[in-house]
């Protein structure tokens, strides 16, 4: 059963799951969705169509579920979708999407969000995501599992983060960055995020042939796109390479992050 405080606001039709608290001075719309064992702390706004999984964290003064910040919003019935066991820290704003999008924004497994970070509409973030202090993605973007997200950096909307990728404090990301990649403060590549790789567990030959297959296709000379078709060829058998060379091939027309020099980060 759900525990409420007395000066909390929960609305006819809001669904709380087993073991629920909603703390002092919260706000709970009628079409909200809270997991078993949730605990919001005080003075959280969960509104609109809003899904939360089991075991949230919500701290002081979070704002979940409110429209989104886009003149093209029409009151649309969006939703917000945050999965299971979310860490989400004081101030973070998250909002529901938009029938110009997918009308959904989605947020995957286990992520954190530190204080003052935002994710706009119909974004979707993967799973084991860590935005740090006010950091933000625009609409639409899409951020894949295990990324970092530097404090005070921002992702353009529209752009996608590849997994496991680390984004560096205070950088603009302009443009697509590839998976398993290090960006510095510039929104330039500075090589592979290494440390993640090690601490997920990936063995020294698979981080040893990923390496050699950035530098062939950002740091080679020649042709852009022929330089991946010959490394797609040569690391044929190798999963990361191609999970990387599948990222570069699905951009389209969009932009790729680059190297801003040939320094990679250890």
């Amino acid at each position: 059963m759900a525990k409420i405080d007395s000066t909390a606001r929960v609305a006819d039709g809001a669904k709380l799951g087993a073991d629920v608290f909603i703390g002092p001075y919260c706000v709970i719309g009628p079409e909200v969705k809270i997991g078993d064992g949730s605990r919001l702390v005080s003075h959280v706004s969960i509104q609109g169509i809003t899904e939360i999984g089991a075991g949230a964290k919500i701290q002081p003064f979070a704002s979940l579920g409110g429209p989104p910040q886009s003149v093209h919003y029409k009151g649309e019935a969006a939703k917000l979708v945050i999965g299971k066991n979310c860490d989400i820290r004081e101030g973070v704003t998250m909002n529901i999407g938009t029938a110009g999008g997918r009308m959904e924004t989605r947020v995957g497994d286990n992520c954190m969000f530190m204080m003052s970070a935002h994710v706009a509409h119909d974004c979707i973030v993967g799973d084991n995501v860590i935005f740090a202090h006010c950091s933000a993605v625009g609409g639409h973007a899409e951020i894949g599992d295990y990324v970092f997200i530097g404090g005070l950096a921002a992702v353009i909307q529209f752009a996608r983060v590849g997994e496991q990728t680390i984004i560096g404090g205070v950088a603009a990301i302009r443009h697509d960055v590839i998976p398993f990649a290090a960006t510095d403060e510039n929104a330039n590549l500075s090589g592979l995020n290494l440390i993640g790789l090690k601490r997920r567990g990936f063995s020294r030959e698979a981080i040893h042939k990923l390496r050699a297959a950035y530098r062939e296709i950002f740091l080679g000379g020649g042709n852009f796109a022929e330089r991946v078709e010959a490394a797609a060829k040569a690391y044929a058998g190798d999963d990361l390479v191609q999970r990387l060379v599948s990222f570069i091939r699905s951009t389209g027309k969009r932009r790729l992050t680059m190297p801003g020099s040939h320094r990679e980060t250890e």
